[in-house]
């Protein structure tokens, strides 16, 4: 890909770019819903994400070019931007804005934009464009801000900037992700580490619903504002300041304070797949990948029963990859309702999966999910020649 976005950045700004920069995707492998409730999470970057060629210019001009979209941007260099409508350019534009209010001064910039990351699908393409825009800003202009804070500038970007409440898991996952490596996150500390990865005879599937993900238009604030609830009753007796601080007896226990059979289930769902994420620890540490395939299932069944979060689409696909003999764990993969999920497949498997269940999900839900095998990789870097 880096050869061809050289070529395209030629033909538009009759120059060679100066520096070629690459910032992945993530996917969440497990623990949903729980980084809002005090627990943490388990993302890894992929092997698909955005590209970047830049140069430095002369004529203090800021132009933006993606060869995913037709719209382009010219802007004089300023000491601040405005968000422009709901263009593709605003990601990297918020970027800049950032560093042009901090007073971090650049130059004029060229800039060609490529990703094969699906636009709504839950893989993290904003992410992936403002870390990779402030790290190539860094690189570019010798700032060396540590990767750490390049995901929490980028994180107040898209809240602020471009007006998405989101967390930090996705900044953070594609900044710091590492070959064969999971990363265990506390997204309220910041504090993580690293856990062994390796799929031996196993590949990561990811299956693109094809039905686009809108977080404006999923109920993440419903359930936000549930486990608030939740929470609220069952602190008139337990010392909890998340509801990841409940153990499932101390749940048990005390359910009764609850009252309601619906924040129940949603209790349920986080105090559950809290725990599932501590199993799942064990079993990357230990090697043991069908342990960990069995907890990926028993995560979607919870997200669909107790949490409500998952769909048709997303049902349909885990229930395929329930019956295919050479999966050994799959679930839904972000915030639901539509986006995709992942699996672990046998990799002697993965073009029989690709026919049977593009067949399976078609006659189910009317048109044909995308499928794709990732490798687990690294996060934000330069590609060098």
């Amino acid at each position: 890909m880096r050869n061809v976005l050289v070529k395209e950045f030629r033909n538009r700004f009759k120059k060679e770019p100066e520096r070629v920069f690459f910032c992945p995707g993530r996917v969440n492998l497990i623990g949903e819903h729980i980084d809002y409730n005090g627990g943490r999470v388990m993302p890894c970057a992929i092997s698909r994400g955005v590209w970047l060629a830049v140069s430095k210019n002369i004529s203090k001009e800021l132009s933006f070019h993606c060869l995913n979209f037709p719209e382009t941007a010219e802007l004089h260099l300023q000491t601040s931007y405005s968000r422009s409508g709901s263009e593709w350019f605003n990601y990297p534009l918020g970027i800049l804005n950032h560093f042009a209010e901090n007073e971090m001064a650049v130059s004029g910039m060229d800039m060609l934009f490529y990703g094969n990351l699906p636009i709504g699908a839950g893989l993290s393409s904003s992410a992936s464009i403002e870390v990779l825009t402030a790290f190539a800003i860094s690189e570019m202009f010798g700032l060396s801000i540590p990767k750490t804070d390049i995901a929490l500038l980028s994180k107040k970007v898209e809240n602020e900037f471009i007006g998405v409440n989101c967390g930090i898991m996705d900044q953070f996952a594609v900044a710091m992700g590492k070959k064969d490596k999971a990363i265990l996150l506390d997204c309220d500390t910041l504090d993580y580490e690293y856990l062994p990865l390796y799929l031996g005879e196993y590949a990561l599937a990811i299956i693109n619903s094809n039905k686009p993900r809108k977080l404006t238009e999923s109920k993440y604030n419903e359930r936000f504002t549930e486990c608030g609830r939740v929470l609220k009753a069952l602190k008139k007796e337990l010392p909890a300041e998340h509801l990841c601080d409940v153990s499932l007896g101390d749940y048990s226990a005390h359910r009764h304070l609850i009252n309601d059979p619906v924040l129940e289930k949603r209790a349920l769902h986080v105090i559950s797949e809290n725990s599932r994420v501590e199993e799942a620890v064990g079993a990357l540490r230990a090697g043991e990948l069908l342990r960990f395939g069995q907890l990926m299932f028993d995560s979607h069944e919870s997200l669909k029963e107790l949490y409500e979060v998952t769909g048709k689409e997303l049902d349909t696909i885990v229930d395929f990859c329930k019956s295919f003999g050479g999966c050994i764990g799959a679930r839904m993969t972000g915030a639901g309702f539509g986006g995709c999920a992942i699996a672990l497949i046998n990799k002697d498997g993965i073009d029989e999966l690709e026919t049977q269940i593009s067949s399976y999900y078609e006659n189910k839900i009317g048109y044909k999910p995308e499928v794709f095998v990732s490798e687990v990789g690294e996060g934000v870097k330069e590609l060098l020649k």
